[in-house]
């Protein structure tokens, strides 16, 4: 077989420029010349080296960086809370929601910390504030909002420096929702992708997931008389998680799979289960006691199911090349029409 009969695609008996186009090509050259070519092969299938992984699945620790998204809006959602209760005269409910969220940011910090490995590596993150990075954004706003929330605690506790204390609450309600939804675009700018092909509708999921969690650790804990907005805070925070859920499911196609499958799935509707259930015992529970600490204890356990559903769901997208590869042929076949 000479030279002449091999083209640059290695098709024996084929001349330059004869070749049949097939999929996107096919498309646009049927869209310029106005020809009825159809595609002579079809479509290869994708297939990984050895079957491994096309993605390496994240190392992040489950415990440590669920519990770390989990407590993070906890804390951001409740410094919101805490500036509401004190602007309207609600010291029961304003005194809960100043501890939690230092207590949470704090907890929120170890955990992230723990996972990194030593306490230098979070500090490292700070020698450099990269507007484009999630991570670098998130580090600084952390290193400065954990500062606002301890000293809202600590002058609550002491009884002293109100004006001080004031003002630490304020400025920390602030920061309080990019707190609560950072890490939402954290997880979104990630190539994991059961979480970056949520990435319009995950920041909204996180912030009704730490409203649900921090009205709830209000309900348990302020008087049930000053508790008010905790509990129309948990029925907005519980329809925002649900309804943004279920939109980002719809329009993520293939990559909402493994949110239906295996460990995700038991721990995600459980969340729905909690979440819905604890918004309607907030909701009609009004000053009884033991229905206001049921609610509480059932959007707390929700809003970390809801944390830790999603983590492994991306987890274990990593893990099976095909939510990495057809998504990806879809978009360019798209482009391509």
């Amino acid at each position: 077989m000479s030279e002449s009969d091999v083209t640059r695609d290695g098709v024996q008996g084929a001349r330059p420029g004869r070749q049949a186009p097939t999929g996107a090509h096919a498309d646009r050259r049927r869209g310029r010349r106005g020809r009825g070519e159809q595609p002579m092969v079809p479509e290869a299938e994708f297939s990984s080296y050895y079957g491994k992984p096309v993605l390496n699945k994240p190392t992040w620790k489950p415990l440590d960086i669920a519990g770390y998204l989990y407590l993070g809006g906890l804390a951001g959602a409740s410094s919101l809370l805490a500036a509401g209760a004190q602007a309207s005269g609600r010291p029961g409910l304003a005194a809960p929601a100043k501890l939690g969220a230092a207590g949470a940011i704090s907890l929120s910090l170890a955990a992230l910390v723990h996972d990194l490995g030593r306490p230098a590596r979070f500090l490292n993150m700070l020698r450099v504030l990269k507007p484009t990075s999630p991570m670098s954004v998130g580090s600084w706003l952390l290193a400065g909002y954990a500062p606002l929330t301890l000293t809202a605690a600590a002058t609550e506790v002491a009884g002293r420096y109100r004006l001080l204390g004031s003002a630490a609450t304020v400025a920390s309600a602030v920061l309080g929702p990019a707190v609560a939804t950072y890490t939402a675009v954290l997880l979104a700018d990630t190539a994991v992708p059961s979480w970056h092909e949520g990435y319009r509708e995950l920041p909204f999921v996180f912030a009704g997931s730490a409203a649900t969690a921090a009205s709830g650790l209000a309900l348990a804990a302020a008087p049930v008389a000053q508790a008010g907005p905790a509990r129309r805070l948990a029925v907005l925070g519980a329809a925002l998680e649900l309804g943004a859920f279920q939109a980002m499911k719809r329009r993520m196609g293939l990559s909402a799979e493994p949110f239906e499958q295996g460990r995700p799935h038991l721990l995600l509707r459980a969340a729905e289960a909690l979440t819905a259930g604890g918004a309607v015992l907030a909701l009609i529970g009004g000053r009884d006691r033991r229905l206001a600490l049921a609610a509480g204890a059932a959007l707390l356990t929700g809003s970390a199911a809801l944390r830790f559903g999603v983590f492994h769901a991306g987890v274990a997208s990593a893990e099976d090349p095909k939510y990495t590869v057809v998504p990806q042929r879809e978009r360019m076949e798209r482009r391509g029409r």
